[in-house]
């Protein structure tokens, strides 16, 4: 919880913050802040690239928060309960909008941008396995890093973010589908394994384990040690 509160934190000051010095620039013709980087794109290499903060990136910005706090702190958190992960889905997907942002406001081809999206997209940690579906959540981060930082109009980046937060709702949030869990156990009546059996097994799954199981899988035999690995699945209860 720690992780969370400190992301949130972090993003609500640099909100604010940001709304302020935009609020700052209106009275200046909505110009707030123009910092000057060299145009690696130019043919004059000593052109440089304007950078404007004014209030598209502020709504932006707000836009981009509400949408990760629905899917991650609402949809994922409850369903997963993993700290790191949240805390990692969060400053990727900051990270990939001041970049994006930034890319896109100076002379620099998008190209870059999506360049800078695939490598994200690629990443893999070392130290941890990573599941298929926090890939996804990541990939998802990412995404909306990318798209609210592009800019677009107000409306085309509010529809697109409720897609967002509607198909990941329906797909995963568990008042729609039911969650299910799976744990992968070390089995010793290996004379149950014979398909004749399965309900017998199911049964003594059932009874050793407490859990409502309603599907198993058989992962690996061993004869020599008489066991044999299974993954049970069953439904996460509200």
């Amino acid at each position: 919880m720690i992780y969370i509160k400190h992301t949130i934190t972090f993003l609500l000051v640099l909100g604010l913050a940001f709304g302020f010095f935009s609020a700052f620039g209106q009275a200046n013709q909505d110009e707030i802040i123009k910092t000057t980087s060299e145009n690696v794109a130019s043919v004059n290499a000593g052109t440089p690239g304007i950078v404007t903060l004014n209030m598209r990136f502020v709504y932006a910005l707000a836009i981009d928060f509400l949408t990760m706090l629905v899917i991650f702190g609402f949809i994922y958190f409850p369903n997963y309960r993993n700290k790191e992960f949240m805390f990692t889905f969060f400053l990727f997907n900051i990270i990939i909008f001041i970049i994006t942002f930034v890319l896109n406001k100076t002379s620099i081809s998008m190209g870059a941008a999506f360049g800078l999206f695939a490598v994200f997209s690629m990443l893999r940690y070392r130290t941890e396995g990573i599941s298929m579906k926090e890939m996804t959540y990541l990939l998802i981060a990412i995404a909306l890093g990318l798209i609210n930082a592009i800019g677009l109009d107000l409306l085309p980046i509010l529809v697109f973010n409720a897609i967002f937060m509607a198909f990941i709702f329906v797909l995963d949030h568990p008042l729609v589908f039911k969650q299910e869990v799976s744990k992968t156990i070390l089995y010793e009546k290996i004379e149950l394994i014979k398909p004749e059996n399965h309900t017998l097994l199911l049964e003594d799954l059932r009874t050793r384990t407490g859990f409502d199981i309603h599907r198993f899988s058989i992962v690996s035999i061993d004869f020599l040690k008489d066991a044999t690995s299974i993954t049970i699945y069953y439904y996460k209860k509200r």
